[in-house]
């Protein structure tokens, strides 16, 4: 199966990243989206991050005009039934991506691949929504997608061998980095990252230290590009906190329960750099 044409579920700041880099390495890419608002903002992002690679240098002009025309907006997820690929980036929420795979499922041609960008929900629940489990797999990328290259491919229990190899294939044409994982909460990178960052919250909870020195030693000591409360802030606190659920529930393991420090936060609408305020505050 060739793919061709891929549709990207989500026009947030992973959707819209991702369909940049597909719309980038040559696919026919329509970002889908529940409204215009929606899509006005990522297509406005993905124009943003493509003028600035051209102003550094990085980008011609002409490859900023032929990666635009690649790229088609749509509210109608029916839009699917055109696709080899549907990349869905929705809301980290199982049963808001269980309904979209679903309704998938009943729009987008048989032979077409179904992938979940979920950075930490089950595959293989996600699968069993569907009539098509051996074609539905997970293609985590990391944010920000133009930048980073590492694309986390996670199997499901009835994912096929070709449908893998597909998508490892899509990945090198992205200029991406694909890792085989298999489908446990959080696979690899949240199920590192988020314990760490976790444990960084408790710190400042306990009064081990402030913010700044906490984010510091993890720089300057672990050699971390950021500290650790900062890029909760940059992923967002309610999604730290969803994960972090996630893999309580998932191992049934008290390491796994999310401090409280976080969930205070994440109730007063401190979500981080998105909403001005989170361990630090942005204006």
């Amino acid at each position: 199966m060739k793919i061709e044409k891929i549709m990207v579920i989500g026009a947030g700041q992973m959707g819209s990243g991702i369909a940049q880099v597909c719309a980038a390495a040559g696919y026919e890419v329509i970002l889908n989206d529940l409204t215009d608002d929606h899509l006005d903002r990522g297509m406005t992002g993905i124009q943003k991050n493509l003028s600035r690679q051209v102003s550094k240098g990085k980008l011609a002009e002409e490859e900023l005009n032929t990666t635009l025309n690649k790229l088609t907006v749509s509210t109608d997820i029916a839009d699917a039934k055109e696709c080899d690929l549907i990349i869905e980036a929705a809301v980290e929420n199982m049963e808001i991506k269980s309904r979209i795979f679903k309704q998938l499922d009943e729009w987008a041609p048989t032979h077409a691949i179904l992938a979940s960008n979920t950075s930490s929900l089950p595959i293989t629940e996600i699968a069993a929504s569907t009539n098509r489990p051996e074609k539905v797999i997970g293609m985590h990328f990391m944010n920000p997608v133009p930048v980073m290259k590492l694309v986390e491919i996670i199997r499901g229990l009835a994912t096929a061998d070709e449908v893998y190899e597909e998508i490892e294939a899509v990945t090198h044409r992205l200029k991406k980095v694909p890792v085989e994982v298999n489908d446990f909460p959080g696979f690899v990178s949240n199920r590192v990252l988020m314990p760490m960052i976790n444990e960084a919250i408790f710190t400042l909870y306990e009064g081990v230290a402030e913010k700044e020195a906490i984010d510091e030693v993890m720089k300057l000591g672990m050699n971390h590009p950021m500290g650790p409360l900062t890029l909760a802030d940059f992923i967002g606190l309610d999604t730290c906190l969803y994960i972090m659920e996630t893999l309580h529930e998932g191992f049934g393991d008290d390491k796994y329960r999310p401090c409280p420090l976080l969930r205070k936060y994440v109730k007063a609408g401190w979500l981080g750099k998105k909403t001005g305020r989170g361990f630090y505050e942005y204006n």
